[in-house]
């Protein structure tokens, strides 16, 4: 193992790679990591020993308060390869802004963004081999921070380790799915961490998500803990609903995730002369436009799965039947997000920036 040290990161790389173990044409999302990982602790009051190391387990005490108390925050990022072999990253700044945003929330300490971004480009730099060309392939970046100081004493920890793993990626939720929309079980509430990428969050969707799989559905529409007739996220992504030319989503608020790909299809509709909205939509709304056939598409949107169509929905025990369309707005957006991604197309809103 080779060790040097690059902008006061310590980089210690691994003596043989995996990569060519790996089939690229046959991934499972986020089964698959490189090489190398970043890893920086809080320890106190600072965040010190910046390193990049070979991927492995990492040793935690029993009491660690993350095992406890569920201090977890995570981000979902992507990077792409062009065909000059440059790497993109799409939006960073705003991955960076809502993953502190998520430390606020959760009593954690915020990450400087010499630790984040300086981390995160030598490590996709080290490991930008592991990074596949072509439109549907990408570099999955999972940014996230655990609690990590021992004892079981229910307050904040004060010590944290934040790390970033890198899992080559191709399509996520591919296909079209079936979502029946919640009538009981809440994914955020007002007052909660619901706009936070808390690991709790996602834990929770789990049991009613497997009651709907038992169902015959791949996902839950979410909706508001307070009267549940508003719609507000699909399964872990953002959503859209098409009601004859108009594009509507909910806003977002301390229930909704604050979505990097759902506020970038909203620039990208807007500026291709569709009409959007964005307001509270209403279940009601949804089940008398897919009964005069004015609900022409639902999609969802977030970094994993960039665009993910809707094939049909369940309330109140009775299932609703998309109809395909021909040039619909999910199959526009996510060929002009995608191309835009992977640089085939000019990047007009300055949004990708170079891994350098």
């Amino acid at each position: 193992m080779s060790t040097t040290q690059t902008s006061k990161i310590e980089i210690r790389k691994a003596t043989s790679s995996k990569i060519n173990e790996v089939d690229f044409q046959n991934l499972s999302f986020g089964a698959v990591f490189t090489d190398h990982l970043f890893e920086c602790d809080f320890k106190n009051g600072e965040w010190q020993n910046p390193v990049i190391k070979p991927y492995a387990p990492i040793l935690m005490d029993p009491s660690s308060k993350v095992f406890h108390y569920g201090q977890a925050i995570f981000e979902g990022m992507k990077a792409y390869k062009d065909v000059n072999d440059d790497v993109w990253l799409f939006r960073p700044d705003e991955n960076y802004k809502r993953f502190n945003n998520s430390a606020v929330r959760m009593a954690m300490p915020e990450v400087p963004e010499s630790v984040f971004m300086d981390g995160l480009n030598e490590l996709l730099k080290i490991d930008q081999e592991w990074i596949q060309k072509g439109n549907g392939s990408s570099m999955y970046i999972r940014p996230f921070m655990i609690a990590t100081g021992a004892g079981v004493v229910a307050n904040p920890s004060d010590e944290y380790k934040f790390m970033i793993l890198l899992s080559p990626a191709q399509s996520y939720y591919a296909g079209e799915v079936k979502v029946i929309i919640a009538e009981h079980y809440s994914r955020a509430a007002n007052g909660g961490i619901g706009a936070a990428k808390a690991a709790g969050n996602y834990a929770a969707q789990f049991y009613p998500t497997n009651l709907a799989n038992k169902d015959g559905f791949q996902q839950v529409i979410w909706t508001d803990d307070a009267t549940h007739t508003k719609l507000e996220e699909a399964g872990t992504m953002n959503v859209f609903f098409r009601i004859n030319d108009t594009l509507l989503t909910a806003p977002t608020s301390e229930r909704i995730l604050d979505g990097i790909t759902r506020k970038s299809l909203i620039a990208m509709a807007e500026k291709e002369g569709l009409k959007v909205e964005v307001r509270p939509v209403i279940v009601s709304e949804l089940v008398e436009a897919a009964k005069n056939g004015s609900l022409k598409e639902i999609f969802g949107a977030g970094t994993a799965a960039v665009i993910s169509v809707i094939k049909g929905f369940s309330y109140q025990d009775v299932y609703y039947e998309m109809t395909p369309i021909e040039n619909s707005y999910a199959s526009l957006l996510k060929e002009k997000l995608t191309s835009l991604q992977n640089k085939l197309s000019e990047d007009t809103f300055g949004w990708t920036v170079k891994v350098q």
